[in-house]
């Protein structure tokens, strides 16, 4: 087992690590910036180490700093978390060449599917249906003259989507609806694209109207041993964001998830995958289209494990540790349902960001409730990071209960000091469409509460 890793992430991430570090018995080392001294991994940490002020790029991006606190410690890993650095090929790179072990994939598999282009050449050899569009002739053609690139060019009918080949989180993607739109919009999503991403390689797709947003959870440890876990629908979001997650999702039958997931576990097979890792894909008419893989932990995360009863955290070390999957697909069991709701500090009508000191705070609590967050009273939420303040995830032997639970614990739920987002969930999980379950796809926000 590691016997010492840094923590190279903030907030509630971080806490997570750390306290899975505690039941392996892995000394921890905590990595901050100037701001973010009181965060509660970094007053739990075995050590910490100061990386530079905000903004990240200073601090949290800052590749020599993070080694140098891995050097200077005598760590034997790096955790990324997510966001940051944690699908940054570059990072993994570098940390391994230092001698240190990058707790995910290799370099060469997150630089593989980490660009959306040749991620998608890699389902479709793997007979994994993706979104109807272009990839590489669409650079082709507007390198060399972006008038000459028309309708005619597309063989797929309007709306239309680009996108970014390193695009994510709701970034580098823009719908086009008619044929006068298209050149322009071209132009626009290269510069943004490179402007964002530092690269400014794009590609087409048909923009499906009304989809939800599967995804799929895999664990692999490199040896061949791979299996995958119940599927999470993430279709509740605005501009991209997820605001809401559970799983299992509705409405795919046994035979569907089985085919999905083994397909996944296939791909694992075919690029040499480890770690964590997660498909997503949009389903409509009843089928699933890749759109993209996360190499990486994901912030849902805590639902699969509430109804799957494994520690994927846990898992991730294991496997980063050199020890082989024990875990066998067909004793993977998946018992009742969970669903989370993202906590973040932003108002829930204007979606301003809130930054300042939280006064009072009382978390919920109760069967089946789960709060994943590194706020207390008298925290104060800094203005240079993402919104996100905390995870509330509740689980019940069927969706009824696992939304009546999460109703109350939102209703428990204080925080004080700050704008949250607790009245929007809460209009969500006593929405009468939501409650039933049923014709929920990536626009119901838009749609149903007018968002």
């Amino acid at each position: 087992m590691l016997e010492k890793i840094v923590i190279a992430n903030r907030g509630e991430i971080a806490l997570r690590i750390l306290r899975a570090c505690k039941e392996l018995g892995i000394k921890t080392v905590a990595v901050y910036s100037t701001i973010d001294r009181d965060l509660k991994h970094v007053l739990l940490a075995d050590e910490t180490i100061c990386i530079g002020p905000p903004p990240a790029m200073y601090s949290y991006l800052n590749i020599p700093a993070i080694i140098s606190a891995a050097e200077i410690t005598g760590s034997s890993g790096i955790h990324p978390g997510y966001g940051f650095l944690s699908e940054d090929a570059n990072f993994a790179e570098q940390v391994e060449r230092s001698g240190f072990v990058f707790i995910g994939p290799c370099a060469e598999t997150i630089r593989l599917m980490g660009n959306k282009i040749s991620a998608i050449d890699i389902m479709k050899k793997s007979g994994i249906m993706t979104v109807p569009g272009w990839s590489y002739e669409l650079n082709k053609n507007i390198n060399d003259n972006v008038s000459n690139f028309s309708y005619q060019n597309l063989h797929i009918n309007y709306p239309i989507i680009i996108k970014s080949a390193y695009g994510g989180g709701g970034r580098g993607m823009c719908v086009v609806r008619k044929e006068s739109d298209l050149q322009n919009a071209i132009r626009m999503m290269r510069s943004e694209s490179k402007n964002i991403f530092n690269n400014d390689t794009i590609y087409l797709e048909k923009y499906l109207e009304n989809p939800r947003h599967i995804e799929i959870q895999i664990l692999s440890d490199g040896k061949g041993n791979i299996i995958y876990l119940t599927e999470r629908d993430c279709s509740i979001q605005r501009r991209c964001q997820k605001i809401v997650e559970e799983t299992p999702a509705l409405g795919i039958n046994s035979e569907m998830r089985q085919y999905i997931g083994e397909s996944c576990v296939q791909v694992c097979y075919n690029i040499g995958y480890r770690g964590v890792g997660t498909f997503e894909f949009l389903y409509e008419n009843d089928e699933f289209f890749f759109i993209e893989m996360n190499t990486r932990i994901q912030v849902e995360h805590p639902i699969t494990e509430m109804v799957t009863g494994i520690d994927l955290i846990k898992e991730q070390l294991k496997i980063a540790s050199g020890y082989s999957l024990d875990i066998k697909q067909h004793t993977v069991k998946s018992v009742g349902h969970a669903i989370e709701c993202r906590i973040n500090a932003e108002d829930s009508h204007s979606f301003v960001p809130s930054s300042g000191r939280i006064t009072r705070f009382h978390a919920p609590g109760g069967l089946g409730v789960r709060w994943e967050s590194h706020i207390y009273s008298g925290y104060s939420v800094p203005s240079y990071y993402d919104s996100m303040i905390g995870k509330l995830i509740c689980f019940g032997e069927t969706r009824d209960i696992a939304v009546a639970r999460m109703k109350n614990a939102l209703s428990e739920l204080i925080i004080d000091g700050i704008n949250t987002n607790i009245e929007l969930q809460l209009r969500i999980v006593t929405d009468e469409v939501f409650q039933k379950g049923n014709n929920i796809n990536v626009h119901y926000l838009e749609n149903k509460l007018n968002i």
